[in-house]
């Protein structure tokens, strides 16, 4: 039987932001499909008293990652503009803690992890159990398991709560692959939802 959602388990919700859904700057295809997932896992942490997390690409206009400076992606997630917004539909508690990542034009970060400092909200709360579920699986969901596992947490992907970009077909499902590998769990929202009792 699963151990049930306490405060030793966070929820990582990576990125769910206008550019990256349909009709945004990047969109990834049907990413506006995690949102409804998401608010049901953030309501039954939030009864848990577990923490909840949302991150956020929050860029300079002259960013590293962007076409015009030589990197892959186009322009995406300023700080500050309608694209870099959390999906309007995203039902996020009060006290969710905000991480912005990426913010130095030489910057990239695809992971929550990947700037010093950034995971300090889970050290002080002595968090052991990451869930992560957002945006995109292929890159910052990815990542962010990754480094979550060799960071020594126990770390499982919300599958039902994840979409790709897919830049080259089955993309994602190398992604699941390689964090499956790397020791993360893979757990849908009805597990959790039993897990609770």
């Amino acid at each position: 039987m699963k151990p049930p959602l306490d405060n030793t388990c966070a929820l990582i919700v990576v990125d769910v932001q206008r550019d990256f859904c349909p009709g945004g700057a990047l969109a990834v295809r049907d990413g506006d499909a995690v949102v409804e997932p998401l608010n049901r896992c953030a309501a039954l942490f939030a009864r848990a008293g577990a923490a909840i997390i949302a991150t956020r690409d929050w860029h300079p206009p002259d960013h590293c990652s962007f076409r015009a400076q030589g990197g892959p992606w186009p322009v995406h997630c300023v700080r500050g503009t309608p694209g870099a917004a959390f999906h309007p539909a995203l039902k996020l508690p009060s006290d969710t803690i905000i991480i912005s990542k990426a913010e130095s034009p030489e910057v990239e970060s695809y992971s929550f992890f990947g700037e010093p400092g950034l995971e300090q909200p889970l050290v002080e709360r002595g968090i052991r159990r990451l869930f992560i579920g957002g945006l995109a699986t292929d890159y910052c969901v990815k990542f962010t398991a990754l480094d979550a596992a060799q960071a020594g947490f126990e770390t499982s992907v919300l599958t039902d709560a994840i979409r790709g970009v897919e830049v080259r077909p089955g993309d994602s499902e190398r992604a699941i692959a390689e964090m499956k590998a790397a020791g993360v769990k893979r757990v849908r929202l009805e597990d959790l939802a039993v897990g609770t009792g």
